[in-house]
């Protein structure tokens, strides 16, 4: 059996889950207005392990969401896995934040925008078809009336900004799941899974988290 802990901290949302071949054992969340990662991210994997039964010896891989998103939870969460991974002899694996929000929608046609706020108009975002495939990478971008607008597909708009991209994202063809505000550790499970059978670890000494934008200290 290939156990694997998935972190998910990019967001607002402290997520951990155990994957067994790819598919989640016990998933534990939450998501505060203020973040809370640094205090309940240990204590979510304590209690995935005792109450799965699973001993960390068992693990075969660490997986942490690599962003981009907040730069204080991708530090918690990537710190935890490179010093888990570290001490167990176990790789490394990383998954593309907006991969796991798009993950969390299911759609039969169009396409899904995943987007993770970055503070007044500006969001992080990728697109992906109805089979989870990304066709456009991540981007930061400022949005407007004009953004996706020689898109004719029809379009679902997920993420923790959804309220502020109704203001300008008006077409006929656009749409907003409410429902879906984070990304979360259970969705990372089959992602991470492929990784783990492709082989595809990071170097646990030199990952750094991807930011997509450096990070500013104001005055």
């Amino acid at each position: 059996m290939d156990y694997i802990l998935n972190i998910e901290t990019a967001t607002k949302n402290c997520s951990v889950s155990l994957a067994k071949n790819g598919v989640t054992v016990v998933c534990k969340e939450i998501a505060e207005q203020g973040y809370s990662h640094a205090e309940k991210l240990h204590v979510f994997m304590e209690e995935i392990l005792k109450e799965s039964g699973i001993k960390t010896q068992e693990l075969k891989a660490i997986a942490v969401s690599k962003g981009p998103g907040s730069y204080t939870g991708l530090r918690i969460g990537v710190s935890t896995a490179k010093g888990l991974c570290y001490a167990l002899g176990i790789p490394l694996i990383s998954v593309d934040t907006l991969s796991v929000l798009a993950k969390r929608a299911t759609i039969e046609n169009g396409i899904i925008i995943p987007m993770i706020d970055a503070r007044r108009m500006e969001v992080y975002s990728a697109v992906f078809d109805n089979q989870h495939h990304k066709i456009m990478e991540v981007q930061a971008e400022i949005l407007t009336t004009e953004s996706y607008h020689d898109m004719t597909e029809e379009i679902y708009f997920v993420g923790d900004c959804q309220e502020k991209c109704k203001t300008v994202l008006t077409k006929d063809n656009f749409h907003f799941l409410p429902e879906i505000v984070y990304p979360s550790a259970n969705e990372m499970s089959a992602l991470s899974y492929e990784k783990f059978n492709k082989n595809e670890f990071e170097d646990v000494a030199y990952f750094e988290p991807f930011y997509l934008k450096d990070f500013l200290i104001g005055k």
